[in-house]
């Protein structure tokens, strides 16, 4: 057996014998990509004091990597689809390396968030890369367990990241939560030229690049604003993007509606699978990963956990990950897509909804019981959710396919983030300034209100000041943990209706197993058809 997977997918006359190492490939791949940004919720402190960061400055340090990353997507998964997936991968890879290095060296604000925003591209050409391989490489029969594994390593990499941030921090810089991506991503490239096979679409027409340029502009505008407005306030900026992000979309459905060969079919959001798994990504991830990075400051901040301790500690939603990816492997084929996504989409929002007993004498018991249940929910409700969504694209489509899903799944917990984040800062402020009135001069108070993090520095900064002492700051501290702990509470409740509202969404969207049923009773003709289609449209355009 030769050392490189040389033979493509499209020539083989059955499944790939090394099929299951390619996946070990592809999961790895996407653990660095998913860690990126979990690993950096802890080391977050560390670069704030080291940077003298603003407010500001860290949530654009967080979402340079967010923007490129979910406008970029559905695009870079066209292009792989036509040229190669296989080496879209390993491009992604050595584009996301060549970022950690940078990020790993620089010592300024500005050169953290262009590091960050390079990773955030190579984040773009490798996720919906990694989703497009499994799916092309593995037959029909045992996808579902693929995409399963591949839903567990995203739910994994959310508290692998911060726990191996967390042991680089004992010892080591922040840098080193960058540099870390390094050698996986190395191996990663290595094992996939030995491992997975070339693959690309047969008989692709050209890319629609102004459908993708449309796609970019409207995703990117509607981030930049989701995180802009809600944090910053909706100046000029903010608004203008939101505008833009209204336009671009509008421009974008009319534009695909009316292309030969579109960058994305906007027809398939008449397709009841397909639109309410795509709803059921978005707004599982919006409630999940708000949830998770507010619970996670809660742990460093309030109850005091170092970051190795704080990723110790969310290794149960890890484990429960797992569980549900078991569970629904077993129970989807007899129970059915709807049945697994609304219940695990249930227990999600119960977990959330958990949350707003938080108060601060809460420990990190409080917050295990959510944790799980979020995690058990990821396991539960992803993958059958995003195994409908692949099975909606021919095979000459999956890129873009893996981008849908990919930039749902980021978009939700970018506007998660974003607008509990924005939340649970304006509760927190709130809250603080009714605790301490004008106990503080206006310049510590003005500190104070912007974080957590600022309001513990001031405690510091009241404790050395001969005026002040240490019972003055204590009682700043639990000012500020009172204020956090009420901010968690009240985000939650907020997040907890967003995602009931959601649910109901969803069960009304999903079809029952009929409607499933008879989607997978017509893909053979819709798929030739549509490859048909595919074919004349290249052969008028050659």
């Amino acid at each position: 057996m030769p050392f490189l997977a040389n033979t493509p997918v499209e020539k083989m006359t059955g499944p790939y014998a090394r099929r299951w190492w390619a996946l070990l490939v592809l999961c790895l791949s996407l653990l660095i990509v998913v860690m990126a940004n979990t690993s950096l919720i802890v080391a977050a402190p560390d670069m704030t004091t080291d940077l003298g960061l603003s407010s500001s400055d860290l949530q654009w340090v967080v979402d340079g990597y967010t923007v490129p990353y979910a406008a970029l997507m559905l695009v870079l998964g066209s292009i792989g689809d036509k040229y190669s997936r296989r080496g879209a991968l390993l491009l992604g890879l050595l584009i996301f390396a060549g970022g950690s290095v940078m990020g790993s060296m620089v010592d300024s604000t500005s050169l953290v968030i262009a590091a960050r925003a390079i990773m955030g591209v190579g984040a773009a050409v490798v996720m919906p890369a990694t989703l497009s391989l499994l799916v092309a490489t593995f037959p029909r029969s045992e996808r579902v367990k693929a995409i399963t594994a591949w839903t567990a390593t995203s739910g994994l990499a959310i508290a692998v990241g911060p726990l191996v941030a967390g042991w680089l921090l004992e010892d080591h810089a922040w840098g080193s939560t960058f540099l870390i991506n390094v050698p996986i991503a190395v191996a990663a490239v290595i094992g996939a030229l030995a491992l997975v096979p070339p693959s690309r679409a047969e008989g692709m027409g050209r890319i629609d690049y102004v459908g993708g340029l449309l796609s970019i502009v409207s995703v990117g505008s509607l981030v930049y604003a989701a995180i802009e407005g809600p944090h910053f306030g909706w100046g000029a900026g903010p608004v203008t993007a939101a505008v833009v992000a209204g336009v671009g979309l509008a421009a974008f459905v009319a534009w695909e509606l009316r292309h030969p060969h579109p960058m994305l079919d906007v027809r398939k959001f008449t397709q009841r699978p397909f639109s309410g798994s795509m709803l059921a990504v978005l707004f599982f991830f919006f409630g999940t990963f708000g949830a998770i990075y507010y619970a996670t400051q809660f742990l460093q901040f309030v109850l005091g956990h170092d970051a190795l301790e704080t990723g110790v500690r969310l290794l149960p939603l890890a484990g429960a990950v797992f569980l549900g990816a078991v569970v629904t492997g077993r129970l989807t084929p007899k129970l059915g897509v709807k049945a697994m996504v609304v219940t695990g989409m249930v227990v999600g929002t119960a977990g959330v909804f958990l949350l707003t007993q938080i108060d601060k004498g809460s420990t990190y018991g409080d917050f295990l019981a959510p944790m799980m249940m979020l995690g058990f929910a990821i396991g539960l409700s992803v993958s059958p959710a995003t195994d409908t969504i692949m099975d909606s694209f021919p095979e000459s489509e999956l890129g873009v396919g893996g981008g849908a899903n990919d930039t749902a799944l980021e978009l939700g917990g970018a506007l998660g983030i974003a607008v509990l984040g924005s939340l649970l800062g304006t509760a927190y402020r709130d809250e603080l300034t009714d605790l301490v009135g004008n106990r503080l001069p206006a310049e510590a108070m003005e500190t104070a209100k912007d974080s957590v993090g600022g309001g513990l520095a001031v405690a510091e900064r009241v404790a050395q000041d001969p005026s002040a002492g240490p019972q003055q700051a204590q009682a700043v501290v639990d000012a500020v943990h009172e204020a956090f702990a009420h901010g968690v509470a009240q985000t939650s409740l907020v997040g907890g209706i967003i995602m009931a509202a959601g649910t109901l969404i969803v069960l009304a969207v999903l079809p029952g197993r009929r409607g499933f049923a008879k989607k997978d009773a017509e893909p053979e003709a819709g798929t030739a058809a549509g490859e048909a289609g595919v074919r004349e449209h290249a052969d008028s355009t050659a």
